[in-house]
């Protein structure tokens, strides 16, 4: 079966004017006629014949055996680890696809055609890179021989609606009452954290946020790869970062950006992930009048602060104390994201930043996640609930017209 497709497509390329670009209708036509012309010499079924046909489309135009899994809307992350072995997760669980490229040397051709369309270089000499799909997936590629076992592709997918805190809600991932608590501080500009580990949903969580940002605001997006899905601003700005070239110049990083962005006159920046000394540049904009909301990986709030201070301090030379009290002045609220064993998404904290106080943050717990159990099925019983604590730092909804 395979080796008529390989024939099949050998047989289609040859006789392609590679002179020009063809339509997908003229290359379906070549398609069609050479998968006719085999079926006079052989028995080929209806059903073969349109995988051929489909199969053999996407490895000459798209992204060959990728492309099924990629439109696969119930399946949200692929990871290849070499030509011959592909896995997929499905419902929170990872399965090992029975499908493979049929090389390496395809799997490179495949790759070369991903980073090309993010307008991004992957090589022996620049061995790693991100980038994005047009679906706006997030890739991942390292190549050998950083790579041992052959060419290594992660692709993280995002759901083809836009993920909106009501639907949110619905799914159990936090409760109408914290909802509707969030939705307050972000119209009142509250400066919100959204941390939480590697697949906790910290992107997602953070467009469904940003579906709260008034609508007449101007809002600029900085991300390393654009993910984000900002529906309802129309004064929008996208930036992205850019990779160095081959001669290691010419790279536009996120620190480049975020004070680019200063000079656009924003109402509300958002960055979406920082994980190095961009750091210290996000903060300062949060200290210097500007609203903003930003992702990190950690494993608590407490463990995102001490982050930041690590992210600071690696990008400048000064007392941790004073780290600490541009933290503290900086960010109003972290919310921390976790994925539990039955695999689901929960909001598992909120907690309110207070001062600095005797060179410690401190932090105002007002929502924690309680466990209660599990169903004989393994699914995970809790709810998050409201603490006895009452947010202290009311000026900005007071300002905002607001109260709680």
């Amino acid at each position: 079966m395979e080796q008529r497709k390989q024939e099949l497509q050998e047989q289609i390329l040859a006789g392609i004017d590679m002179t020009r670009e063809l339509t997908e209708e003229e290359l379906f036509d070549h398609i069609d006629e050479a998968i006719k012309v085999r079926g006079k010499e052989e028995y080929i079924s209806i059903t073969e014949k349109q995988r051929l046909r489909i199969e053999i489309f996407n490895s000459i135009r798209r992204l060959d055996v990728l492309q099924e899994l990629v439109e696969d809307t119930s399946i949200t992350e692929i990871m290849i680890n070499g030509a011959k072995e592909i896995f997929v997760e499905r419902d929170g669980k990872l399965m090992k696809w029975e499908k493979e490229f049929e090389s390496d040397r395809k799997l490179e051709d495949v790759i070369q055609t991903i980073v090309a369309g993010a307008n991004r270089i992957i090589n022996e000499a620049s061995p790693i890179v991100d980038a994005r799909l047009k679906d706006g997936s997030r890739v991942n590629i390292v190549l050998p021989p950083i790579a041992i076992g052959g060419p290594t592709v992660t692709i993280r997918k995002f759901p083809k609606e836009t993920m909106t805190m009501e639907k949110l809600v619905t799914i159990g991932s936090l409760t109408e009452e914290a909802a509707e608590f969030l939705k307050k501080l972000v119209i009142a500009g509250y400066n919100i954290f959204v941390s939480g580990g590697t697949g906790s949903g910290k992107t997602t969580f953070l467009n469904a946020l940003s579906n709260y940002v008034p609508s007449e605001e101007r809002i600029i997006t900085i991300e390393d790869s654009a993910e984000l899905q900002i529906r309802n601003i129309p004064n929008l700005v996208r930036l992205e970062v850019r990779n160095a070239n081959v001669e290691g110049k010419n790279e536009i990083s996120i620190r480049d950006l975020i004070k680019s962005s200063l000079r656009m006159r924003p109402d509300r920046i958002i960055v979406g992930e920082v994980r190095d000394a961009s750091s210290i540049d996000m903060l300062q904009a949060l200290n210097t009048g500007h609203n903003g909301m930003s992702t990190g990986h950690s494993n608590s709030p407490t463990d995102m602060l001490s982050r930041l201070e690590t992210m600071v301090l690696l990008g400048a030379d000064i007392p941790l104390l004073a780290v600490r009290k541009q933290i503290a002045s900086a960010i109003d609220i972290v919310i921390h994201l976790g994925r539990l064993r039955d695999k689901t998404r929960k909001v598992l904290e909120v907690v309110e930043v207070l001062e600095c106080v005797d060179g410690e943050i401190e932090v105002n717990p007002l929502f924690l996640f309680s466990e209660e159990g599990e169903t004989k099925e393994g699914k995970v019983l809790g709810e998050l609930k409201k603490t006895d604590n009452s947010l202290l730092h009311v000026q900005k909804l007071l300002r905002a017209g607001l109260s709680l």
